[in-house]
């Protein structure tokens, strides 16, 4: 066991790094960050895909941005390290919200730099077709930089988020990109033909 964390289940990836914001309205998870904000300590994001999963990530509580008239709060988190739950109470004992005890996942940050500039080339084009604006020249990209807005389904960023190899999310993410780029490279070749219905259109002359 690494650590004892309360735990808030989500149906929701949080990979380490992201800035998370949430709205807290339960009276259990209300408890909780008000908890958090007096001792200083973090809480862990369960993930909840069709059943609670017996994994999820430490983050800590950055700031309380609004807090309502009945307790409601909007809050803002860090993420900052996967973990597997190794015994899960529900509630914790004393408290309305559940806890856990942890261990956290290991990460090897290592990767080729072959590896990593297919996964630069790959990305870069992937935000190009989805018209996403970033120059991702100016600062260092990991595999959990952009996962959210690269079409992995929710399954999918669990995956990821259990492997702890860099350069291995890495290959999952190029393997992911080589599918989808030809995909979006179609629909947009679509929409483009779409657009052109019904408008005058400049046909060069064949020569046959």
């Amino acid at each position: 066991m690494d650590a004892y964390l309360p735990l808030f289940p989500l149906k929701l990836v949080a990979f380490p790094g992201e800035d998370l914001s949430l709205h807290i309205f339960e009276p259990r998870y209300k408890q909780l960050i008000n908890d958090c904000k007096e001792t200083g300590s973090n809480f862990g994001v369960g993930v909840y895909l069709k059943e609670l999963t017996t994994f999820g990530t430490e983050v800590e509580l950055v700031q309380i941005v609004q807090t309502y008239e009945d307790g409601r709060m909007d809050i803002k988190t860090k993420a900052i390290q996967p973990f597997e739950i190794l015994r899960f109470e529900n509630p914790q004992e004393g408290k309305l919200y559940p806890g856990g005890e942890i261990a956290y996942l290991e990460n090897d940050p290592h990767v080729s730099e072959v590896i990593y500039q297919q996964f630069l080339f790959y990305l870069k084009e992937m935000l190009r077709l989805l018209q996403y604006d970033a120059d991702i020249s100016k600062f260092q990209v990991t595999s959990f930089t952009f996962a959210h807005v690269v079409g992995l389904k929710l399954e999918e960023e669990f995956e990821l988020l259990l492997m702890q190899k860099e350069s291995e999310r890495q290959e999952y993410l190029i393997l992911h990109f080589k599918k989808m780029i030809p995909v979006m490279k179609d629909l947009q070749h679509a929409k483009e033909k779409i657009r052109m219905n019904g408008h005058f259109k400049y046909l060069d002359p064949l020569d046959f």
